[in-house]
């Protein structure tokens, strides 16, 4: 195959299959928890006890260029658990498609994933909260303007019309919190609005969102967590809290500085990650 026909297969559904069939050469394992990894989360994937395939070698699934984010998909053993772990995710920003970009949880669908933990960096909207805390997803609000559920079905039995309401499991949620208690890890809570980016968002812009209810902003994820309510995966989302965009601020944080603080909060986002897992 050309990589001209490989480009226009990316994000195709019909691509799934074929990707499965990669991904099940390498190994026998059935997954059933998914984690994405976002920026500077990455390192998880490495713990994961099995076997790494690069995005490349998948058919139909798009390779970000993003930094921070590896692109492979690791399948094996963590804490016990069958995982399947993208190691980083394909962005709007990027030029991909919504139906593009929500791709690996059809993926991990098709492996045998029924609950998914999302992950991303993001900037804390709450004033009370501070760079380098983590956040458990409560509830999104969807600032894209792009929604991966328009179009065609790829599936008759899947909803047309899904609810979002309880989006993030309320026992998912619950599990987090005990987890968190458990083991000393400092657990703020809040609702996740995603822009399209690249671009930061304005003041006005982010005194707007704040206004609306939300405490955090990314430009990540919520496309994920629609495509996985669809397919019927429960869902459990938690942020990194790298920077805080708070409108009357004289400094921005940069991307580099983004994926910097991420990796910096590595241990204690493995902690609670590892914490939670086996009880989901």
């Amino acid at each position: 195959m050309s990589q001209a026909d490989a480009a226009r297969l990316v994000g195709d559904p019909g691509q799934v299959p074929a990707a499965a069939r990669v991904v099940r050469e390498r190994t026998a394992l059935v997954p059933r928890i998914g984690l994405i990894l976002g920026s500077g989360l990455g390192a998880l994937a490495d713990e994961v006890d099995g076997v790494s395939v690069p995005y490349a070698e998948l058919p139909g699934m798009p390779v970000s260029s993003a930094p921070g984010h590896a692109g492979r998909l690791h399948v094996g053993y963590l804490e016990g658990r069958e995982v399947a772990v993208m190691q980083g995710r394909a962005h709007l920003y990027e030029g991909f498609t919504a139906a593009q970009v929500t791709y690996p949880v059809a993926l991990l669908a098709a492996l045998g994933v029924r609950s998914v933990v999302v992950t991303n960096a993001c900037g804390g909207l709450d004033p009370k909260f501070r760079a380098g805390e983590l956040m458990l997803q409560v509830d999104f609000i969807n600032m894209t303007g792009q929604n991966p559920l328009i179009g065609p079905l790829p599936d008759p039995a899947l909803e047309r019309f899904p609810v979002m309401f309880d989006c993030y499991d309320p026992a998912y949620r619950e599990a987090a919190r005990s987890a968190a208690l458990r083991h000393g890890i400092a657990l703020r809570e809040g609702v996740y609005l995603a822009i399209s980016g690249p671009s930061y968002a304005t003041r006005a812009e982010l005194r707007a969102y704040r206004t609306l209810g939300a405490d955090a902003i990314g430009m990540s994820t919520v496309l994920e967590v629609l495509r996985a309510r669809q397919l019927g995966m429960r869902v459990l989302g938690i942020s990194a809290i790298t920077d805080m965009a708070i409108p009357d601020s004289d400094e921005h944080a940069t991307g580099e500085e983004v994926v910097a603080m991420a990796e910096r909060m590595g241990e204690s986002f493995k902690r609670l990650v590892r914490a939670v897992l086996p009880e989901l």
